[in-house]
């Protein structure tokens, strides 16, 4: 009877050891490794910007995952030697800009695919999905033509100008899927009570859509500021590029790549985005977890 009560008294706790070993097993460890390899490009590129140069080129007397002199020789270079706080500038604008614009557009042609109901509809957002499909080097030849004929080539309006031909489609399809959670009625009454289609635009959807919003900005906010191609192509001068192509192009001379100012950069250039992104992260979310329930 004693044994019996025993092995009962046992059994749960041989249970909660299991759940927590197979929680450990299948969430945390999971979990660790995602954030060591989601982060650790961020602590190399925090390490070598504060590393002076004697430990940067002697692994073998110095750890290379470590910091033992700390110098901020590498960010006084970066921000007092060269135009990085220009660049830094002209990738703000540009993004900035850029993203403005794709937004207006994408709200406009979104609310008309999906509230408007006209003939066709389906296959006008489909077709806009499927033209950010293209790949960036086809429309490249068109884009320098158009670039070069318009007088802006070398300067910031050129990629002001072309982000929005692939931050378009993906936000307006992405806006169509939120705009269609929204409930159709509160615009019918809306319609009912003599609000014009702009008026309803604008004080019901939209406040409706902030998530779908923040969303499509964070998506359009993070393309502009990262691409590469197009600021390589339509950007020659020095002072007019962008963060990515000025910090690779501008401190690399032939075969010397200047690590400790090459990591600095990527690091500060790095930062306004993460920064755009704790701002907005909780509507982020809830972007991705829902839109508006009748």
């Amino acid at each position: 009877m004693a044994a019996a009560e025993q092995s009962a008294v046992q059994a749960p706790e041989l249970l909660s050891w299991d759940s927590k070993a197979r929680r450990v097993v299948v969430l945390y460890v999971p979990l660790a490794c995602f954030l060591l390899i989601l982060l650790f490009p961020f602590y190399w590129m925090a390490v070598t910007s504060f590393k002076p140069n004697a430990e940067l080129y002697d692994y073998t007397t110095h750890n290379p995952f470590w910091i033992t002199s700390p110098t901020l020789d590498h960010i006084r270079k970066l921000l007092f030697e060269t135009s990085y706080p220009r660049w830094l500038w002209t990738t703000m604008l540009v993004a900035f800009a850029a993203t403005f614009i794709s937004l207006f557009a994408s709200v406009l042609a979104a609310y008309a695919i999906q509230r408007l109901r006209f003939r066709g509809s389906q296959y006008v957002g489909l077709a806009i999905y499927l033209a950010y499909l293209v790949p960036p080097s086809i429309l490249f030849i068109p884009l320098a033509t158009m670039v070069v004929q318009l007088g802006l080539f070398d300067t910031p309006f050129a990629l002001i100008l072309t982000y929005p031909t692939f931050l378009i489609p993906f936000c307006t399809w992405l806006l169509i899927g939120y705009f269609k959670s929204i409930p159709y009625e509160l615009e019918e009454c809306a319609l009912i009570d003599g609000a014009t289609r702009l008026q309803i635009l604008t004080k019901i959807t939209l406040p409706l859509a902030v998530p779908g919003l923040i969303s499509a900005g964070i998506f359009a906010f993070t393309l502009s500021w990262n691409e590469f191609i197009y600021a390589l192509a339509f950007i020659q001068s020095s002072e007019n590029k962008t963060v990515p192509v000025a910090i690779l192009t501008e401190l690399v001379s032939g075969d010397v790549y200047q690590w400790g100012a090459l990591m600095a950069g990527a690091l500060l250039g790095s930062l306004p985005v993460a920064i755009f992104y704790s701002f907005f992260v909780d509507y982020y979310v809830s972007s991705l977890t829902g839109a508006v329930k009748e």
